[in-house]
């Protein structure tokens, strides 16, 4: 059941908890998520981690849940043998899943359709670079036929997130035009840029005036990057800020791993709320427990 709130209205009235890493509660869930697909693979295999995972972070108080369509696109499921039809089915089930999770609880619970970069469709890093070598109405071509069919599943907004490139960012904006869904629109950073190089400045003011935008910030980053970007991105668009870096652990391409110590601490918080974060949650690595004491430290 559909929130009785828009999201737009829920935030002009109060901060939501977002959930937290889906990959990383899948893996404690027993889940293998080496194929290119990575969580988009159990969409088809095992949608009941799916929902069991969106139901976990439910639990520990998440009051927005984004669907497991981040690298899941009809060219990466094309790559597998599954046809365009199979592949809108598991799009909208992405929607089906997270909206039947959050049905378990007795609170309003806004699904984010995860929309993700060109580059996790390419499963080779690039998201976190960027400058793919094409052009903005390229891009929006590219992801056009998702965003159709995420919007037609019906969830609450497009978490159009984990963008390294303005260029990008102006594609996914065309590609989201007339779709009849909110969005929000995130930045994964490095310091006051993009991961492209691009300034914070430049690439949040894309979004200043487009009023489908209901959001705008960054994830995916470190959670020292994230309260600078914050201040920046509202003071660029005036708009709601969402926030959900990684646990500051470092991945290792090289050696498909993790390393170093998480700094995540949702006890520093405050600072990224009064930088006008109405959106706040955690990415890679950032697990139910994280959450639920984030929502504790939000929702005394």
């Amino acid at each position: 059941m559909k929130p009785a709130r828009t999201l737009a209205a829920a935030l002009a009235e109060e901060v939501l908890v977002l959930d937290g890493g889906l990959s990383n509660q899948l893996e404690a869930q027993g889940c293998d998520l080496s194929d290119a697909l990575w969580s988009a693979r159990l969409l088809a295999d095992a949608p009941e981690q799916i929902e069991a995972a969106h139901a976990a972070y439910a639990r520990a108080g998440a009051q927005v849940l984004i669907t497991s369509s981040y690298q899941a696109t009809f060219e990466g499921f094309a790559r597998r043998g599954t046809d365009r039809a199979e592949a809108a089915r598991l799009l909208a089930r992405s929607v089906e899943l997270a909206r039947a999770a959050g049905g378990r609880t007795q609170r309003e619970i806004w699904v984010a359709a995860s929309v993700g970069p060109y580059g996790a469709m390419l499963a080779d890093g690039s998201e976190y670079r960027g400058r793919y070598g094409l052009s903005a109405a390229e891009l929006a071509r590219f992801h056009r036929p998702r965003v159709e069919v995420l919007a037609e599943a019906g969830p609450d907004v497009l978490a159009l997130e984990t963008v390294p490139d303005a260029d990008e960012a102006e594609g996914l904006l065309r590609a989201v035009e007339g779709c009849g869904v909110p969005v929000w629109l995130s930045y994964t950073v490095d310091g006051r840029h993009t991961r492209a190089g691009q300034t914070l400045e430049d690439a949040f003011g894309l979004a200043a005036g487009v009023d489908q935008v209901v959001a705008v910030g960054v994830n995916c980053c470190d959670p020292a990057d994230a309260g600078p970007a914050a201040e920046i991105a509202a003071s660029v668009t005036g708009k709601p800020v969402v926030v959900y870096p990684n646990s500051g652990e470092q991945w290792d391409a090289g050696a498909r791993g993790w390393h170093g110590g998480a700094s995540f601490d949702p006890a520093t918080t405050d600072a990224w709320r009064t930088a006008g974060a109405r959106l706040i949650g955690g990415c890679c690595r950032v697990g139910p427990d994280a959450i639920a004491a984030l929502a504790g430290a939000l929702k005394p």
